[in-house]
């Protein structure tokens, strides 16, 4: 059934009904639970448009300035404001209901993905910037609601392949998103390409009004709101007692710095191998391509959930190593196949990081320790791709690529070596 014995959000008072397991298979799972299927699409059309922008973003700023910093000053731009809203999204998605927060950010956003289109000069080009910051700030409502109420959506049993599903997604539609905006973009314009991120937005809401499952353990609070100073502290305390709940996070800002390279993928393609929006597109393409394939070869070859938290620092080295590999390609083709091999590592770092955390944090704070894990992430990724873009700028792409891919080697070998023991037992409120 799409809801749970047929009640509404309003008649399920204070805390909701156990969903019971799907079992099967990943299809399964999605022909069963019409509620997580609509989730699960509507994630889909939403990353799809916003790839069909990106690729047309990098395209229109490198076609007119040239620039790696100003390219990676997208990467600030989708960064930042995710960490500016950070301390109120949290509360916020904890204290209201989720699902209509959710669908009022993804309004606002249709809106706001229209906005390039009026650029068509260099002096213009603050407006794609607010474009992209004001999208990241919606993703830092919509994204942690996102991944605190995926455990109220499916049965305990099935949060692994839910994750699993949902972490290819994001795969998914980079490698379908970026084939098709790159065409999109070459042959009928980059304002094609914004005009269906827009779209995206808006089906992806309609989705979403569909769904009666509550989206949180509890009815939203009605009384007076807790202060945000005392909401935020209660979260605090929590991380500061779980030692694998502060590893799972300090893990996700090393992602975040690697993340760097990655944004200045589209410099490689433009000025290394000289292939312009097509091969821009190509490695978007690739990456897409592992960060689909990861998470289900995680979830396949490694069954426990702790056997998962202690692969999280081998899948990060896999992932650098995809970018040494990448500095020394000779070809864009090349080139494509150690991109798809690192970002399976990553794909499957980033689903096994989430699915800890989710079994780790009990459900009345998930939204603000998620909106916590986003703010490290939007730091790290952040400083990270202005880092590079301006190194870039002044040595080259090839040896900047090269050096800092060794470093982020080391960086996972140490995160292995200091989180070697800490998985040894589930965190206390983990369920397996």
């Amino acid at each position: 059934m799409d809801s749970m014995d047929g009640q509404t959000g309003s008649e399920q008072i204070g805390r909701r009904l156990p969903r019971p397991p799907v079992g099967g298979s990943y299809w399964g799972l999605l022909v069963r639970n019409g509620d997580f299927r609509r989730v699960y699409l509507a994630t889909l059309i939403s990353l799809a448009g916003d790839w069909f922008m990106m690729v047309a973003l990098y395209d229109l700023v490198l076609s007119q300035t040239g620039s790696a910093t100003l390219t990676s000053l997208i990467s600030v731009c989708l960064g930042l404001p995710a960490l500016l809203v950070t301390p109120w999204a949290g509360t916020l998605i904890d204290r209201t209901d989720r699902r209509r927060l959710m669908v009022i950010v993804d309004l606002l956003r249709a809106g706001l993905a229209l906005l390039p289109i009026l650029v068509v000069s260099p002096s213009l080009l603050p407006l794609a910037y607010l474009s992209v910051a004001g999208l990241s700030a919606g993703s830092g409502f919509f994204d942690p609601a996102s991944e605190a109420a995926a455990p109220n959506l499916v049965a305990p049993e099935d949060l692994g392949r839910a994750n699993a599903l949902l972490g290819s997604a994001w795969g998914t539609m980079l490698m379908v998103g970026s084939a098709l905006g790159g065409l999109v973009a070459t042959h009928f314009g980059r304002n094609t390409a914004f005009v269906v991120n827009a779209l995206s937005f808006l089906l992806s809401a309609l989705l979403l009004i569909g769904i009666k499952t509550p989206f949180s353990e509890q009815a939203p609070h009605s009384e007076s709101p807790e202060p945000l100073l005392s909401s935020l502290d209660e979260a605090f305390q929590f991380m500061r007692k779980q030692p694998q709940v502060l590893a799972l996070l300090c893990g996700k800002g090393l992602l975040g710095l690697m993340m760097g390279l990655t944004t200045l993928l589209s410099v490689f393609a433009e000025k290394v191998f000289l292939r312009g929006s097509e091969g821009i597109s190509m490695l978007f393409v690739a990456r897409g391509l592992g960060a689909l394939i990861g998470p289900f070869v995680l979830f396949g070859l490694v069954s426990s959930p702790v056997r998962r938290s202690q692969m999280i620092a081998p899948c990060m080295l896999i992932y650098a190593l995809g970018y040494v590999v990448l500095s020394r390609s000779p070809s864009l083709e090349l080139g494509m196949i150690p991109v798809v091999i690192g970002h399976m590592g990553g794909g499957a770092m980033w689903q096994a990081t989430t699915f800890a955390l989710q079994k780790a944090i009990p459900d009345v704070l998930r939204g603000r320790l998620f909106s916590f894990d986003q703010a490290i992430l939007a730091v790290m990724y952040s400083g990270s791709a202005v880092c590079v873009g301006l190194l870039v700028d002044s040595y080259g792409a090839r040896t900047v690529f090269l050096t800092l891919a060794i470093l982020f080697s080391t960086l996972a070998l140490l995160l292995g070596f200091l989180t070697r023991r800490l998985w040894n037992e589930p965190a206390p409120t983990d369920q397996t």
